[in-house]
């Protein structure tokens, strides 16, 4: 029977390396988020819109988003995307465009359901009160809807964290990405995506408690 010997000092000497990778992570979680937070509300809007094409539209859309792997929607976006357009994409811009449509489609069900939350009644008083229904949805409604959303929002940010580990298959120089490289040249992918785990989890674990001890907090209220 062969018994593995561990080799950790692999690790060790390249953490430099594998933790470049990190930074570019972050950066296209953050980015992302900012964009599915935008998108997430138009699609939210045109959900409740009184206009049926616009409706159609929206629940199209993130009916099929929500319905398919991210994985193939990110090879859609930077295999297929340019030969349909003629447009050059490159790697990162595919992750980021691939992860937002992604990630704002299940945080317009976040905005929809925080809209909803809002009391029907503070509609009415606002419109007693001679504001117009864009002035209502902006001061009145969007505020206390986005105090029901916020946990989410946080919460997709962990999922995007590690979504963003996808981007490894279009070849974006992400932490996974460098750790198959690494992998590659050392053969120690056991120690290598153990150490990248290990990473991951540290970053999201403490993000996740933060936003479960938010809304206890908030519940009760």
């Amino acid at each position: 029977m062969m018994t593995y010997r561990f080799r950790w000092d692999v690790v060790w000497s390249n953490a430099g390396f594998l933790l470049s990778g990190l930074e570019l992570t972050l950066m296209i979680s953050a980015m992302t988020l900012a964009i599915a937070i935008v998108l997430g509300l138009v699609i939210a809007v045109m959900q409740m819109s009184a206009s049926r094409i616009l409706r159609w539209i929206a629940i199209a859309v993130g009916e099929v988003v929500r319905n398919t792997p991210i994985l193939v929607q990110l090879l859609w976006v930077y295999y297929v995307l340019p030969i349909v357009f003629d447009i050059e994409i490159s790697a990162i811009s595919a992750c980021v465009i691939g992860l937002s449509v992604y990630a704002s489609a299940f945080i317009a069900e976040a905005y929809r359901a925080g809209i909803q939350a809002v009391p029907r009644g503070h509609s009415e008083a606002a419109q007693v009160l001679g504001l117009t229904g864009v002035q209502t949805f902006l001061r009145i409604v969007l505020p206390q809807a986005i105090r029901f959303t916020l946990p989410p929002l946080c919460a997709n940010f962990v999922l995007l964290i590690k979504y963003s580990s996808l981007g490894a298959v279009v070849s974006v120089s992400e932490i996974t990405r460098k750790g198959m490289e690494l992998s590659a040249s050392t053969f120690r992918p056991l120690e290598i995506f153990t150490f990248i785990a290990v990473v991951y989890f540290f970053i999201c674990w403490p993000l996740t408690m933060s936003i479960r001890a938010w809304e206890r907090r908030l519940a009760r209220r």
